[in-house]
């Protein structure tokens, strides 16, 4: 049915074309009425006769637009995407459906309605949706339940709604060589790569709150509606300012300011109230040209994505040079404090490489990456594909000669057989795409399936940005080929092998990571019926109900959540941490079975507030189930310690010295991660003896303990290499370094190797030492220590090269000397 759709439009448009009906010039932000004249006979444009084209007038999606509308009844084509009455230019409520406004579509994207609308052309995609990690955010769900002490275990069992896979496994998109990689993937890891999820349970009621005081646990179902899943596709979330966006595929291809405000040329559309797209048009490729105030770009920017991704790993705002912050400084133009983005504040960080280059995220992600393939992957390292190396190579190997699989393994060991090579053919979900020259072949990523936009050119590669650009990156090994690779980089990916066949590209090239330490949450269910201090009854907004409203026939084609006032559940969330960093991470084990950065995922210390506003819980720790993440019969501490991606990447890598000499790379925490006062200890602060007992009997303790927490939220293992905290718990091979990896990777007191022999230890040290102490050669500075080791290595390696080789040599000579001086005798 969508082929013989698609099929019609295309014969649709040709027709009308061919007869003249309509001209097409490739201009962008035109309006509707001057690119297509004859579109003034549409009712549609009798109000909206100033609203700028969808898409280029010359693009085939506009032509199809017009071609199928014409034949509608609607020469501007509005009907297509919103459906209405085009005929009737009087009475708006007739326009926009009338009796049946099931038929009018104010949001075209929304998933409630786009298998009407953008499905009718792009049927794979609207499909594939409701098992995307963008509509599930199982990975979430089963954090926080993880985080109030396992609730389901390893195992991803919700999903904001319930959902599975198709029965055939040939169904999901991709090559057959992605397709049986999945496969793989699925049996190494069921917990994550599941067949169905069920829909999330429901938040206590406001009749229901007397539960909390037997099972408190139960609060993390109103942490997750109300905090967590406002951002996944099927609703428009928050729309505050940096979260203003549509629903569905207008989540992305929807353009829309952080503030929020229309800026087209439609009279109709109100300028005044925010909530609204900034203009009417479609972005996506790089043939979809979109323009604002006579600036024309094409792409998604990378300020549509960060309306969701600032929260969690915070890749979107940290991929930008953004890193949140507590404080309000530096003040705005008015002396007023600096406005809240994402309801957060920001100070300015090192830009990702990447980003300065002029690349945005979908250059890097795939449409699988993004879309989904079809199949559930309930966790970001199990939805993404693709890894540095399928763009860079290594320095001894070129990207098409790496293995399938290379850096994704899943296994400990670093992947090896036959080359991945390169292909020249793109798969069918991608063709409406802008579709790049081959080249010498499209590169594939880890998984086997094509890069649509980077292309081999020799020993470079390209990369077709979707804003324009036409990338030329050399790969790592032409530029070790051509002596052009630092002497940095060559020591560390040439010169240690076990780097790039046990580790992530950026372990060393992430600049910085955001490190929110601690999340401090309280729960505050206090109703003003049970508790005599409460001015109001304290409860928010329910997002996963406000999504399964929206499946509701009579409430599918809203635009938004705004008039779903009676969605309110009890309880009221506040969020604090303990502290920030964003310097060098900590160091552990992804999924992949990979060294990479760890920042802290989900730390929650909860706090939990009945209906009478008396605490129920206080700072407390959760824990997970027996015999989970090394914790034995009492299990873990639910606070967890996330594998990332930084998405801070930079061509110079961080110092050997900033993980080798390291206590918090090593896992044991910043500065050790051995606080003066235990955090699971209660502080009080007031006049004191010297032996600390507080002398006012009149005295408030400034901090209570928080539960559970002996050690410092970075500290993840203690010297014996137990584990204090779990490590990206959503997959098998997720883990602090062990004892023997510490062991390998700690250079702490390489200093003293040589200098507790000087200077005077050793008579050859002690000699050596005063003549270059009277002749000006004592090395201070690092490079004049690093040439003085330098020299030593060498002289100690020729010295020991030429007494393994000279000294068999010697003896054998001196033997054959011997020998001929007898038989002279």
């Amino acid at each position: 049915m969508h082929l013989f759709h698609r099929l019609l439009w295309r014969a649709a448009a040709i027709f009308v074309l061919g007869t003249g009906i309509f001209s097409s010039p490739d201009v962008a932000a035109e309006r509707m009425i001057d690119a297509f004249p004859q579109s003034a006979s549409s009712g549609c444009m009798a109000c909206h006769g100033e609203i700028e084209l969808i898409r280029e007038a010359g693009s085939e999606m506009m032509q199809q637009i017009i071609a199928l509308g014409t034949q509608h009844g609607d020469p501007a084509g509005c009907v297509v995407c919103h459906g209405g009455d085009p005929n009737e230019r009087v009475d708006k409520q007739i326009a926009h459906g009338g009796e049946d406004p099931d038929s009018f579509y104010l949001d075209p994207g929304s998933p409630w309605v786009n298998d009407q609308t953008c499905g009718t052309c792009h049927p794979k995609h609207v499909e594939v949706q409701w098992r995307s990690l963008m509509m599930t955010e199982a990975g979430k769900i089963q954090g926080v339940c993880w985080a109030f002490g396992g609730l389901t275990g390893y195992e991803h069992k919700f999903g904001n709604y319930a959902v599975e896979n198709p029965a055939d496994p040939n169904d999901r998109l991709g090559t057959d060589a992605y397709k049986a990689y999945m496969q793989r993937l699925k049996k190494m890891e069921p917990q994550v790569f599941v067949d169905r999820h069920e829909a999330l349970p429901d938040a206590l009621g406001f009749d229901e709150l007397d539960r909390l005081e037997e099972d408190p646990t139960l609060a993390a179902f109103t942490y997750i509606r109300q905090e967590c899943q406002r951002c996944h596709h099927a609703v428009k979330g928050r729309q505050t300012r940096g979260d203003y966006r549509g629903m569905g595929c207008s989540s992305c291809h929807v353009p829309y300011g952080n503030e929020g405000f229309y800026e087209g040329d439609d009279k109709t559309i109100d300028r005044e109230t925010p909530g609204h797209m900034l203009v009417h048009s479609i972005q996506g490729t790089r043939e979809a040209k979109v323009t604002v105030h006579d600036k024309t770009y094409s792409g998604i920017p990378v300020e549509t994505c960060t309306t969701c991704h600032d929260r969690g790993k915070r890749i979107g705002v940290s991929f930008q040079g953004l890193m949140e912050t507590p404080y309000e400084s530096p003040f705005a133009a008015d002396g007023s404090g600096q406005p809240k983005l994402h309801s957060k504040h920001y100070i300015a960080m090192e830009q990702d490489v990447h980003y300065q280059k002029g690349m945005t995220c979908q250059d890097c992600h795939t449409s699988i990456d993004v879309h989904g393939d079809g199949f559930l992957a309930a966790a970001n390292l199990g939805a993404v594909q693709i890894e540095c190396s399928d763009c860079h190579g290594t320095p001894d190997a070129y990207p098409w000669d790496l293995p399938l699989g290379f850096m994704d393994e899943f296994e400990e060991e670093s992947a090896t057989g036959e080359p991945r090579g390169l292909t020249t053919q793109l798969e069918s979900h991608t063709s409406q795409g802008t579709i790049y020259p081959p080249g010498d072949g499209y590169l594939l990523t880890a998984r086997g399936n094509p890069y649509g936009n980077v292309v081999r050119d020799g020993e470079d590669i390209i990369v077709h940005t979707a804003n324009g650009k036409d990338l030329r990156t050399p790969t790592l090994k032409k530029i070790k080929d051509t002596g052009k690779l630092s002497q940095n980089g060559l020591v560390a990916m040439s010169g240690i092998a076990s780097h790039l066949k046990e580790m992530e590209c950026y372990s060393c090239h992430a600049s910085w990571t955001p490190q929110c330490y601690g999340c401090h949450v309280k729960i505050d269910f206090s109703q003003k019926d049970k508790c005599p201090e409460c001015n109001e009854s304290k409860a928010n907004f329910d997002w996963v109900a406000a999504g399964r409203r929206h499946r509701e026939p009579e409430h599918r084609t809203d635009r938004g959540e705004s008039e779903y006032k009676d969605l309110m559940i009890p309880g009221k969330i506040t969020e604090q941490r303990s502290y920030l960093r964003w310097e060098q991470p900590m160091l552990g084990v992804n999924g992949e079975g990979r060294v990479t950065p760890l920042a802290p995922g989900c730390q929650p210390s909860v706090t939990i507030l009945g209906a009478d506003g008396e605490p129920i819980l206080t700072n407390h720790i959760f824990k997970t189930p027996e015999g989970t993440e090394g914790g034995g019969q009492d299990g873990q501490l639910a606070i967890d310690m996330s594998p990332t991606q930084p998405h801070t990447m930079t061509k110079n890598a961080r110092s050997c010295e900033s993980c080798h000499t390291s206590e918090k790379a090593l896992g044991f925490g910043i500065d050790g991660g051995r606080p003066t006062r235990s955090p699971n200890q209660r502080v009080t602060i007031d006049l004191e003896t010297i032996d600390g007992e507080i002398l006012p009997q009149r005295t408030t303790p400034q901090m209570e303990p928080i539960e559970h927490l002996a050690a410092d939220w970075s500290r993840i293992v203690d010297e014996d290499g137990n584990q204090l905290q779990t490590i990206g718990h959503h997959f098998k091979l997720s883990r602090p370094l062990n004892n023997e990896e510490r062991a390998r990777m700690s250079r702490h007191g390489a200093c003293l190797s040589c200098h507790q022999e000087i200077p005077t230890q050793s008579l050859a040290v002690s000699l050596l030492h005063h003549v270059a102490q009277y002749t000006g050669q004592m090395p201070v500075t690092a490079d004049q220590h690093n040439s003085l080791v330098h020299k030593i290595v060498l002289m100690s390696a020729w010295t020991q090269a030429i007494a393994i080789i000279g000294i068999p040599l010697l003896c054998a000579a001196t033997a054959l000397w011997f020998r001929r001086r007898r038989t002279a005798l």
